[in-house]
């Protein structure tokens, strides 16, 4: 008897591998600092070096152009989660000056599977995120601030992801070569 093969969405395989792996990373992370504080910085770092890194990959997958501006930076930064995260978050809340915006997540791959037990409710559970976005625009000369505003992890409807240009890096020319 033939056995029939069961078709995969490998694209919801990955992101629950993802999901799950990161959560065993918060949660090693949790037992080996004392301190959430410190849980959070090593979470916004590390997403710093991955943001480092991403960012070649993604302009060579999406064949991307400099930014024209902070609105096309925007679009640039959703795109990216559509990537990698498969998910689609809005862009919302634009400041009068266009140098900050919110992305809105109505879901969010990295706390599906998650419930932040009483003693971690000052954890921010997805710093990950800001240093991503905080290591990849400073990769093309882009200086920003993140953080997180709402997060559903805490109770609220949507999780809001807050970015702010903060300004424009001049490329560095290594020491004695003028």
């Amino acid at each position: 008897m033939a056995r029939q093969a069961t078709k995969l969405d490998t694209k919801k395989v990955n992101a629950e591998l993802f999901t799950l792996t990161y959560g065993a990373l918060v949660t090693r992370l949790l037992k080996d600092y004392e301190n959430i504080d410190d849980v959070n910085k090593q979470l916004e770092r590390m997403g710093y070096n991955i943001g480092v890194r991403l960012i070649e990959d993604f302009l060579a997958r999406t064949n991307s152009g400099r930014c024209v501006d902070f609105r096309d930076t925007s679009e640039k930064i959703q795109q990216a989660f559509r990537t990698y995260l498969s998910v689609f978050p809005q862009i919302t809340n634009w400041s009068t000056a266009n140098d900050e915006f919110s992305l809105i997540f109505e879901t969010n791959p990295l706390t599906e599977f998650v419930e932040l037990p009483d003693h971690c409710l000052n954890l921010k559970y997805n710093n990950i995120l800001p240093g991503v976005l905080r290591g990849a625009c400073e990769m093309v000369q882009m200086e920003v601030t993140s953080w997180f505003v709402q997060d559903q992890l805490k109770g609220d409807n949507v999780t809001e992801l807050r970015i702010k240009f903060v300004k424009k890096l001049e490329d560095a020319i290594p020491v004695g070569e003028d």
